[in-house]
């Protein structure tokens, strides 16, 4: 094993969140797979709560680091990727809606803070703009939240029988889609 370090704690914790899911991680199970005692786990993160986002916060590394929108970026594009950009990071780890879920972006406020001020540069009033971020972010969360807990190995969404099928990823396009449009919609008023 790698020298024990609060990196690797976390590394290996999310290794063991993709091998038995949010429900059976615990810090007595990460310390077996890390060949440790439970209480030198405390060294590095004081409660379990503290532990998992520190793993929510690890396992958004993708998406945080994702570049920043330009200003010359077309702001209805960049809203659409950078939408998409926190939905597949969710789904790069198990359970990644749950554990992303009641999260505070605090090592993140600076990267928001820009976010919104490129939308508001771009013509979006600023309360619009707040909302339009917070509605997208819980809006993928949701959805990635109901397509981690589909147990349907098609990957399309159970409808009844006179209604068409929908896959995930339709599904969330559309709802994305109609997110946009609404905020085009506010800023062409």
């Amino acid at each position: 094993m790698t020298k024990m370090n609060r990196e690797a704690v976390v590394a290996e914790a999310l290794g063991l969140l993709d091998e038995v899911g949010l429900d059976a991680v615990s810090t007595r199970r990460l310390a077996k797979r890390l060949n440790v005692e439970q209480p030198s786990l405390y060294w590095y993160f004081r409660t379990k709560k503290d532990l998992l986002a520190a793993m929510a916060q690890a396992a958004m590394t993708p998406h945080a680091t994702a570049p920043l929108p330009a200003p010359e970026d077309d702001w209805r594009e960049w809203f659409l990727d950078n939408t998409r950009s926190f939905r597949r990071t969710l789904l790069m780890c198990r359970d990644g809606a749950r554990l992303h879920a009641g999260t505070t972006p605090t090592s993140d406020l600076d990267r928001i803070r820009h976010k919104i001020h490129f939308l508001v540069a771009s013509g979006v009033p600023e309360r619009d703009a707040q909302m339009a971020m917070l509605a997208a972010g819980r809006f993928t969360v949701g959805s990635v939240l109901e397509e981690q807990a589909e147990t349907n190995p098609s990957g399309r969404i159970d409808l009844p029988a006179d209604m068409p099928g929908i896959d995930h990823t339709s599904a969330f396009e559309a709802g994305l889609a109609l997110i946009l449009n609404g905020l085009v919609h506010r800023t062409e008023v």
